[in-house]
């Protein structure tokens, strides 16, 4: 698969239908993903694949994956929006 239609697919798969979840990935995806390392972008792909109400917990800081690749992704998404 060329790195372009893999692109788009993961555009499709970011679009989540709920607000508080596309403002963050869609985002990230387009402005972050391409200069992740190949681990990072693997972990994007994994938490794409985790359920909706899973990750707004996540996002909304309700509490943190067990998995330590999604709880390494989800931390720079948030960073990438509450920078310190």
């Amino acid at each position: 698969m060329s790195a372009e239609v893999e692109f788009k697919r993961l555009f499709w798969h970011s679009r989540r239908g709920m607000l508080e979840l596309d403002v963050l990935l869609g985002p990230f995806l387009e402005e972050a993903y391409r200069d992740l390392d190949a681990a990072d972008q693997a972990r994007y792909r994994k938490l794409l694949d985790c359920e909706d109400q899973d990750m707004f917990g996540w996002f909304m800081q309700r509490g943190e994956p067990d998995d330590p690749d999604l709880k390494r992704i989800v931390r720079m998404i948030l960073d990438r929006v509450q920078p310190n």
